[in-house]
């Protein structure tokens, strides 16, 4: 029998490089998009084409008045694989916002928030009867908690908040043998927030020249180690923040 993971925001980016590492493991996927329901469309398709199975689902993982809907749909979905429940969440699903503490507003603080972190824990809370014991849940962080850059409090507190969540998941859930862990990313070369780090050229030097490694980030670097994360053979990982930045501000 196949394991089936739900990844948030699949539809591009991280999201999808996940997605598509997985296929390659043998692993189907449900993904979920916001908007662009042809971008997710081609991701499914490339999922079949390394010979796994995929659905696409749209969700705003900003608006938690919507989870509850959004669980009834995936039970028919799992119905497809003959299962009634799924094997790793993977809330991935976000977006960037700059802006300096003096300048942020109370709208773009309550969107990261909804997203981020209001988001982060009712979807999971939504998503837990249908996840199968034994499973797991990796959310998705930023190498922003641990060192900081003008303009990114907002978001970092959000994902801060992410990795004490992720703790708290792993005491609980460990009853049902479900493993809870964060991985936080360093710069990655994607059109997150714009595409900055992978457009402009500025940034992407000053990236390169603070990582250990001497360049930024790419979505492999990420897709990558979430399939090991997701493996068995890291069966014993828990309650873990596992940092993918190639050694940045070190």
């Amino acid at each position: 029998m196949s394991k089936i993971a739900m990844i948030t925001g699949g539809s591009r980016g991280l999201g999808r490089n996940m997605a598509l590492h997985l296929a390659r493991k043998g692993v189907d996927s449900i993904i979920t998009y916001r908007n662009g329901r042809e971008q997710a469309d081609a991701v499914v398709a490339e999922i079949g084409e390394l010979g796994a199975k995929a659905a696409a689902l749209q969700l705003d993982v900003g608006d938690s008045s919507s989870f509850a809907a959004f669980a009834a749909e995936v039970r028919p979905v799992l119905q497809q694989w003959g299962r009634q429940d799924f094997d790793f969440l993977v809330n991935n699903a976000g977006m960037g916002i700059h802006s300096p503490i003096a300048e942020t507003t109370e709208a773009q603080f309550d969107a990261l928030a909804n997203v981020h972190l209001k988001g982060v824990f009712f979807l999971t809370q939504a998503l837990l009867p249908l996840l199968r014991d034994g499973g797991h849940i990796l959310n998705i962080s930023t190498g922003l908690t641990r060192f900081s850059l003008p303009g990114y409090a907002a978001y970092a507190a959000m994902k801060g908040g992410v990795e004490v969540l992720t703790r708290y998941l792993a005491k609980e859930l460990g009853p049902r043998g479900i493993r809870v862990n964060v991985v936080a990313p360093g710069a990655i070369a994607t059109d997150f927030g714009g595409g900055a780090v992978r457009d402009n050229a500025d940034l992407n030097r000053f990236v390169a020249e603070q990582t250990a490694l001497g360049r930024v980030g790419l979505p492999d670097d990420i897709g990558g180690l979430v399939a090991v994360l997701l493996s068995e053979e890291s069966g014993w990982v828990n309650g873990q923040r596992i940092e993918a930045s190639g050694g940045m501000f070190l």
